[in-house]
């Protein structure tokens, strides 16, 4: 079955755990929850808009976490933040107590990626179109849980179509790993997912949940969408 794991930013709205449960509920597999950041490099005006408003509600790394230690959800949860919170000492410990088991940084040098001290928790690396075969070779062999295929040479957000390259860039990855490969940025529609998902491990959709969310939507109308990216993946399984 090919992978589903929605984005949300976490503090976005008050009770905002209650969209994990939704995302569950609509078949998604895994969860990326992203710790606002003010200075993001990766991140389009879609996400840099909900950890704004995220932040000026007073948002932190440890609020954030401290609400998935609170809230009950069946399926994993990966982290998302850059590089000057995730070296922090005692970040891994912060991550497990929230029950988090995944992480991905995605300014953090692979060159680096010794000077994170995450035990426990499996790091996903990210994988451009750009990267070179000996780089993504190394990627394949030191990434966790999954490759992060990043489908275009720019910043998150929606797109009207699935970029060329993304079909490149997963092909090349599935020769260098036996881990999962996910495509993330730019994937917008249950069409676009079905697509990516025909190349690839699954999906990741980040910018098209943040805008239903930051446009109002409630839990519900969020996790329909949810679903009807889940239906795309996969159209004869079940939502759970």
């Amino acid at each position: 079955m090919k992978l589903l794991m929605p984005y949300i930013t976490g503090g976005i709205v008050p009770g905002w755990t209650a969209f994990l449960s939704a995302f569950e509920q609509a078949g998604a597999d895994m969860i990326e929850v992203g710790l606002p950041f003010s200075d993001p490099t990766v991140d389009g005006r879609t996400i840099q808009e909900s950890s704004d408003a995220a932040l000026a509600r007073g948002t932190t790394p440890a609020s954030v976490l401290a609400d998935l230690a609170r809230a009950r959800v069946g399926i994993p949860l990966v982290a998302s933040t850059y590089a000057n919170i995730a070296l922090r000492p005692g970040f891994g410990d912060a991550l497990r107590a929230a029950g988090v088991t995944g992480l991905i940084v995605p300014d953090l040098p692979l060159d680096e990626l010794a000077g994170l001290d995450v035990p426990g928790v499996q790091v996903s690396l990210l994988a451009s179109p750009a990267t070179p075969d000996d780089r993504l070779a190394e990627i394949g062999r030191r990434s966790q849980g999954f490759v992060y295929a990043i489908s275009i040479m720019g910043t998150t957000g929606e797109r009207d179509r699935l970029a060329p390259s993304a079909v490149t860039l997963a092909a090349r990855l599935k020769q260098v790993t036996d881990l999962p490969v996910l495509l993330g940025f730019g994937i917008s529609t249950p069409e676009q997912a079905g697509e990516a998902a025909a190349v690839a491990d699954g999906v990741i959709v980040g910018a098209a949940v943040m805008r239903r969310i930051l446009d109002g939507a409630n839990p519900a109308e969020v996790g329909a969408f949810v679903a009807s990216l889940r239906a795309a993946l996969s159209p004869a399984a079940p939502v759970r």
